[in-house]
């Protein structure tokens, strides 16, 4: 984690490159976020999918190194969306995939279905124009990126939220509010437990939005963070500028690691 009266610092700029050479190899953990970073933001989320050089980049990493995806999307979701296996693939922000979790797993799913069922009241019909609730399994999301009046929309959504038993642990993303059950792990605890299953004493990590924050704000010497877009309050020590740049990421990490 960065001190935050430091700026952060852009990935390719040269004393940042020279980090990425000393830190990196074939030891080294990679895992990713989906949405807003191996994939761009769609209006919809249906539509989401990596670019074929993506695709064609984290073949040629797995080939090197233990690649993991921890996404906010359920497994199977992400899986098509990816077209691609990786290693190891944790979905609902953490909360599903990690070894050893699967009963607890089964707890998150029991409290996310008594959750919809209670936001069938708390949000009625006649609210929920472009208000669209996502049942994950272990999670919950709430989207209002088509609502007419994003902010009324998310007033509406936060307000229900506080009503719900048990009380859910509250994420907020781009345009959704992601409701966790209260002991699921988050992308932080899952890198760290994933770590230790694959038996890599450091990690690189790249993501863009609040749900990565988890990673961004560890403090661990052995975990180099980059955020995909650069926000002032962020915890995470380096940034890219966009999406766009993924591929060159990529093209970075497999150049160094070609070496090794």
């Amino acid at each position: 984690m960065r001190r935050l009266d430091l700026p952060a610092v852009y990935l390719f700029g040269r004393t940042a490159c020279s980090v990425l050479d000393r830190f990196l190899d074939r030891s080294t953990l990679f895992a990713f976020d989906l949405d807003g970073t191996l994939a761009p933001i769609v209006s919809d989320p249906d539509a989401a999918g990596i670019s074929g050089a993506v695709r064609e980049e984290l073949s040629v990493l797995a080939g090197m190194a233990p690649v993991a995806i921890i996404t906010g999307r359920s497994r199977p979701d992400a899986l098509r969306h990816l077209a691609f296996a990786p290693r190891y693939l944790v979905g609902n922000h953490g909360a599903e995939g990690l070894s050893g979790w699967k009963a607890r797993e089964k707890t998150f799913v029991r409290t996310a279905q008594g959750w919809q069922c209670q936001l069938d009241t708390l949000i009625p019909v006649e609210e929920r124009r472009g208000i669209v609730v996502e049942n994950k399994g272990s999670t919950i999301s709430i989207h209002y990126r088509h609502a007419e009046n994003r902010n009324k929309a998310h007033a509406i959504i936060r307000r229900a939220a506080g009503r719900l038993v048990p009380p859910p642990r509250l994420v907020r993303g781009k345009c959704v509010e992601n409701l966790i059950p209260e002991g699921a792990p988050d992308k932080g605890a899952a890198l760290k437990l994933l770590m230790r299953q694959a038996g890599c004493a450091k990690a690189f990590f790249a993501g863009d939005d609040e749900t990565d924050e988890d990673v961004f704000r560890l403090n661990h010497q052995r975990i180099l963070a980059v955020r995909v877009g650069r926000k002032n309050d962020s915890g995470a020590r380096f940034f890219l500028r966009d999406q766009s740049e993924i591929v060159r990421l990529l093209r970075e990490i497999n150049r160094i690691l070609g070496r090794t």
